[in-house]
């Protein structure tokens, strides 16, 4: 049964009573893991980051210093903080603390530019947004200058690892904060609203998935169970830890399961391999490049990474023929395929470590701890073992809505599924296999964007008469965007569209990497663009 409520953000929140009751969440949070680690292994090396190793106990002293600072600030329980931080040490203890502040976590990746920011930071009511000053060749303090005005409910900027010309250091936020006992921390209801974090829409607006502590805790720990991870194994993390990826497995699974996460942030595989055998990484995850560049590195430094005990693929197309060749480089790793959205955290996870460990190469993991239900995409018709059809997911690990109501109308089945939106099909083991998808989404190395939110700023081209945006392959990353456009009649050049999209403020990875220019787009019957058709014509 689906009960409804709002807690303190004011969102909705959607649960299943039966969860609670049948005990498929335990009603626990980060906090209470927190404190197990420091009482049982305060001196354990929980992070490492460049030359930074950090305990738990340091993890934990830090997190309070920062928790006390943010209710100093005036921040409320169910207010938001936002933070687009690369891989930096620095947030493990704020998620943390964010928890002991009773907040909610908006984690934002670090690829977005103002366009994004400015809705995101409205959309969240974020109060607070968190970045650095500088990483790589973006200036973030610039850009957050250019669109705080336009979202009201912000209270702070702060920027981090900030030189002293920064006028709203991290630094001097977090040394101002006074002492704040344990005991005046607000107390942390499992079902309240712990994140929420922007994922593509098929709109173009970007939909924030709401998970609770109950459901990101259940998560982690079903992956801690199924994967047998015990304190003494280590985490080699790649993926962006404010993608959902990186978020679980860095800064949640380092203190459900007593590991130590290993960050980089940026990645660069000869330098994977040196960290994942120096700090004798037990496993990893991440998109097809990062495998494929993972096996040649490995072997060209004359190793074979014998620390790992398995590695998982997805977030995009993953070839069966990379999970074999990841199986024979790597000494001892099962290598296997994953699949999992926001809205539905490690639905399937590769066979078990002492399966049938072709499984990971040929399908995109077993079921784990979900109820899936394959539909026909048309009528919702459930269809049978083996036939394809749009996957739909139940379980205690799925989120509890989306931040806007309207996004929630065709979210679920009238019984409570998730609709991924994508195709796929069950064998009679459980094990799932991705076919396609329903949504019209491109995914360039894991990360998905809407086509439609491209084509809505080309359309206001003044030489373009008409657009189409379509996924592309790309032999690296997957898929890139390829533009379709019907002209005005006066010429234009792939350059010239770049340069109006920057104008737009939108991340540079949404750009289209080609141009077509066509007479007319193909059409329905009922005037929408046929894209199968446009995919098609692409000799690439």
């Amino acid at each position: 049964m689906i009960e409804m409520f709002k807690d303190a953000s004011g969102w909705p929140v959607r649960v299943a009573a039966d969860f609670a009751a049948e005990g498929r969440w335990s009603n626990e949070t980060l906090m209470d893991w927190a404190r197990r680690r420091v009482a049982e292994a305060p001196d354990v090396t929980a992070v490492v980051e460049g030359n930074v190793r950090l305990t738990y106990a340091a993890l934990d002293h830090e997190a309070r210093r920062i928790a006390a600072a943010f209710m100093a600030a005036g921040l409320k329980r169910g207010d938001v903080v936002s933070f687009q931080l690369p891989n930096w040490w620095e947030a493990v203890p704020l998620n943390l603390a964010i928890v002991y502040a009773g907040l909610i976590a908006n984690p934002i990746v670090p690829i977005y530019r103002d366009a994004e920011l400015r809705f995101i930071l409205r959309d969240a009511r974020s109060k607070v947004y968190i970045a650095p000053q500088q990483f790589r060749n973006v200036n973030y303090e610039e850009m957050a200058a250019r669109f705080a005005a336009d979202c009201p409910d912000l209270r702070l900027i702060l920027m981090m690892r900030s030189d002293e010309s920064s006028c709203s250091r991290w630094e001097d936020f977090v040394r101002s904060a006074p002492d704040y006992p344990s005991d005046q921390f607000f107390p942390v209801d499992p079902d309240a609203i712990k994140l929420v974090m922007y994922t593509s829409g098929t709109t173009g607006k970007a939909k924030g998935v709401l998970h609770t502590h109950n459901s990101i805790n259940t998560t982690v720990k079903t992956f801690q169970e199924r994967c047998g991870l015990h304190a003494g194994d280590a985490v080699f993390m790649p993926s962006p830890v404010t993608h959902i990826t990186g978020y679980l497995f860095a800064l949640e699974l380092s203190f459900v399961a007593g590991i130590k996460a290993i960050l980089t942030d940026r990645w660069v595989a000869d330098e994977a391999v040196r960290l994942i055998d120096e700090e004798a990484a037990t496993f990893s995850v991440g998109t097809t490049p990062f495998l494929t560049e993972l096996i040649a590195a490995s072997s060209a430094a004359g190793t074979r990474l014998p620390s790992l005990r398995f590695y998982m693929c997805g977030g995009a197309a993953v070839p069966p023929d990379l999970i074999r060749r990841g199986a024979a480089a790597f000494e001892r790793a099962a290598v296997f395929r994953v699949y999992g959205a926001t809205e539905a955290p490690d639905a399937a996870l590769g066979p078990p470590l002492d399966g049938d460990q072709n499984k990971g190469a040929i399908t995109d993991g077993q079921i784990t701890n979900y109820a899936v239900r394959i539909v026909d995409p048309e009528s919702g018709a459930p269809l049978a073992n083996g036939e394809e059809g749009e996957i739909t997911l139940f379980g205690p690990q799925m989120m509890v809505g989306y931040s806007r109501e309207e996004d929630n109308h065709d979210a679920f089945t009238a019984d409570g599924y998730v609709r991924t939106g994508d195709l796929g099909w069950v064998d009679d083991d459980g094990f799932l296999t991705i076919t396609g998808r329903a949504k019209d989404l491109i995914n360039r190395g894991g990360e998905k964007f809407s086509p439609k939110e491209i084509e809505d700023l080309l359309h206001a081209h003044p030489d373009i008469a008409d657009v189409a945006i379509v996924a592309m392959p790309h032999a690296r990353l997957g898929e890139m965007a390829c533009a379709f456009v019907v002209s005005t009649g006066k010429s234009i050049d792939l350059p010239s569209l770049i340069a109006f999209l920057e104008e737009s403020g939108i991340a540079r990875q949404k750009f289209p990497e080609r141009l077509e220019i066509v007479e007319s787009l193909p059409m329905t019957a009922s005037g929408k663009v046929r894209k199968n058709i446009l995919r098609d014509s692409l000799n690439v």
